[in-house]
């Protein structure tokens, strides 16, 4: 995982998933950086598939270029 704040780099098993909004929530299912504490959302599964189409379409269109 990426902090799109700080841009640290760390493993899933790092980051403390914890809800510190309003308390109406038990959890709401942000991603606590390690490193700056930003709260970010975590990565849907529809943008798992996204990610994982265009990089298998980048690899086919840059492995036919000389």
């Amino acid at each position: 995982m990426k902090c799109s704040l700080c841009g640290w780099e760390f493993e899933k098993e790092e980051a403390v998933e914890v809800c510190k909004g309003c308390g109406l929530f038990h959890s709401c299912g942000l991603i606590h950086c390690p490193r700056c504490g930003y709260e970010f959302p975590a990565e849907s599964s529809l943008e798992r598939l996204i990610k994982k189409w265009r990089s298998k379409h980048v690899e086919s269109k840059g492995g036919g270029n000389p």
